[in-house]
């Protein structure tokens, strides 16, 4: 097993740097970029995101993704104007500078979004105008990483997104400032070894989904981004044996911005809901009864919850995640 990995981190050395493609994008209204780029992090080791600081602070968010045209580096800064500078390096670079905009939320349109239903999103909305729902449109990324966040706490997903995407991506191209990796394209997640997912603390289920989106994965694609709404998009990714309301909804929001996405069935968002809009906990359907006024922005309540609410305070014993992997 160690000869296997050892060869997949020569194959993937570090490419050669080369000069970048640069560009401006000077958002129409003002956005909260780091809210808003951040959202697509996938833990705080993730290698495929690092951020140098905050953006609103002179930081730089450095995002590696396997674009259609190949392997992308997009080193994102800000002005005090809050034009963002964008640089790219890779086979995919271009693609990453066109698909900018709709990562800093250009297509997300709050417009028919009536705050004012509820005094307390009325005061959240106040405070974060800015706030946007970005998209990757990379469909299969995101459905992956849905799919390892099934069931299970925060911390074995993003671990097991970083062993997989360490040992089996590609190596960023540019002048990272750390190690940095692409995931692996489709193919590539179809030929993971069964002791590799099993190494990276992931449960078969969840590695037998992964492994048999990827042999439906171009017609995954091509179904889901021709799809005309959310729902018809919940009918293509619900098709997957092992997927869900809650995994289609999340990946609704990460490949596609989805304002109205809801993932219903997650461990903590009804109650932080109800809480946040109503004192008390509430379970999925109270959540939906309470979400139903703001119907086709009900994902930009949760966002606006998130950025502005006091969260319930945790009252019962953290969930641990259980390890049954032979040491």
């Amino acid at each position: 097993m160690r000869s296997t990995r050892v060869r997949a981190h020569q194959r993937d050395s570090h490419p050669p740097v080369t000069d970048p493609l640069r560009t401006e994008y000077r958002p129409r209204t003002p956005v909260d970029l780091d809210r808003t780029i951040t959202a697509q992090r996938h833990g705080r080791n993730d290698p495929t995101f690092v951020a140098t600081g905050a953006l609103s602070a002179g930081g730089v968010i450095w995002r590696v993704s396997r674009t259609p045209t190949g392997v992308a580096t997009l080193a994102l800064r800000c002005r005090a104007d809050g034009t963002v500078l964008a640089a790219a390096w890779g086979p995919g670079a271009a693609w990453a500078l066109d698909q900018l905009p709709a990562l800093c939320g250009a297509h997300d349109d709050p417009d028919g979004f009536d705050a004012s239903r509820h005094p307390s999103v009325a005061e959240w909305y106040r405070r974060h105008p800015d706030l946007r729902i970005g998209r990757t449109d990379l469909v299969f990324d995101a459905l992956v990483s849905a799919i390892m966040e099934q069931k299970v706490t925060g911390l074995q997903a993003f671990s097991a997104w970083r062993s997989i995407v360490t040992w089996y991506g590609e190596r960023a191209p540019g002048p990272t400032p750390q190690p940095m990796f692409a995931p692996p394209d489709i193919e590539g997640w179809r030929h993971v070894p069964s002791w590799a997912w099993h190494r990276a603390g992931l449960e078969p289920p969840q590695s037998r989904t992964i492994v048999e989106a990827a042999r439906r994965g171009a017609s995954l694609e091509r179904a889901a981004t021709e799809a005309v709404d959310g729902e018809a998009r919940d009918r293509v990714f619900i098709s997957l044996r092992g997927v869900g309301v809650w995994t289609s909804a999340e990946t609704r929001i990460r490949a596609f911005g989805d304002p109205d996405a809801v993932s219903i069935g997650d461990y903590h968002l009804a109650h932080q809901v109800g809480y946040a809009l109503t004192g008390h906990r509430t379970d999925d359907d109270g959540m939906l009864e309470l979400l139903e006024p703001f119907a086709g922005h009900r994902q930009r309540v949760i966002r606006l919850i998130y950025a502005g609410a006091a969260l319930e305070p945790r009252r019962g014993p953290r969930l641990h995640p259980e390890d049954h992997r032979d040491r």
